[in-house]
């Protein structure tokens, strides 16, 4: 009887490909640090790069932002009257608003903002950026200088504020919609509502969650044009194809998600 093959172990391309993930992602975390430190320095905000930054604030954010209100109300509303009907119906109807504060605004909102940022155009900055001219001589470095301050940052900026903006405005009209859901139009239940809403929003959780919303949007407007810069540069070097941006900004929402939830239900 023949002997079982043993499978073997290709340590030089395990080696590789571990060296190339951790790469691809000190990129990433290395355009993070430059567009931070552009974004700091007052010698970046000039007439085109604030005209470009506006530009894309409207676009990003202002084109979408009443549908996008509209689109989450009506799912919050489904979803709050989901909860409140079944909550009811187990005689727990006092525990409605808090699981729906939150469930709906705590995980659901600041997460589908990203998405639909990263959706609607975020990773579109692979195919925009893939053209763009990255030299290598003095002259090239001049030239990437001004790119990140004039096409880059400008992108990283509008998406960060385009998530902000959306999380911030669908949690509000969230939390409006499930006070009307249950009080209905009266001013008699906001006292016993807000007491209700600074119970979950702790000084704890609402740290975590402003910094959740914050994670989210330095991922979708980094990890994009992080990619493709790192794409462009090394399929000009003659390298293998750079690992995908979109693989690594979904692992990088579910890795912040999911510390969230362990930080607090843990």
């Amino acid at each position: 009887m023949r002997p079982l093959p043993t499978p073997s172990l290709n340590v030089s391309a395990l080696g590789g490909n571990v060296w190339r993930w951790g790469n691809s992602w000190w990129g990433v975390l290395y355009f993070g640090l430059v567009a931070l430190v552009t974004a700091l320095s007052p010698a970046t905000y000039n007439r085109r790069t604030r005209l470009a930054m506006a530009r894309l604030m409207v676009a990003t954010t202002w084109r979408v932002l009443p549908w996008f209100t509209l689109l989450s109300a009506l799912i919050s509303l489904v979803l709050i009257r989901i909860v409140v009907v079944t909550a009811q119906s187990y005689g727990l109807s006092q525990y409605a608003l808090d699981v729906v504060v939150r469930v709906l605004v705590l995980e659901l909102i600041p997460l589908s903002a990203a998405l639909f940022v990263v959706l609607r155009g975020a990773m579109a900055a692979e195919a925009d950026l893939g053209q763009l001219p990255l030299g290598s001589d003095a002259s090239g470095r001049h030239a990437q200088t001004v790119l990140v301050r004039t096409e880059l940052l400008p992108r990283v900026v509008a998406a960060v504020f385009s998530v902000v903006t959306l999380a911030a405005v669908s949690s509000v009209v969230a939390l409006v919609l499930a006070y009307v859901n249950v009080y209905g139009f009266t001013p008699w239940g906001f006292a016993a509502y807000t007491r209700m809403v600074g119970r979950v929003f702790d000084p704890a959780t609402g740290i975590g969650f402003v910094l959740k919303i914050a994670l989210f949007s330095v991922a979708v407007a980094v990890v994009p044009v992080a990619s493709a810069l790192q794409a462009r540069l090394w399929t000009a070097s003659g390298g293998r194809k750079a690992p995908s941006g979109t693989v690594r900004l979904f692992l990088a929402l579910v890795l912040i998600e999911g510390a969230s939830l362990a930080l607090k239900y843990i």
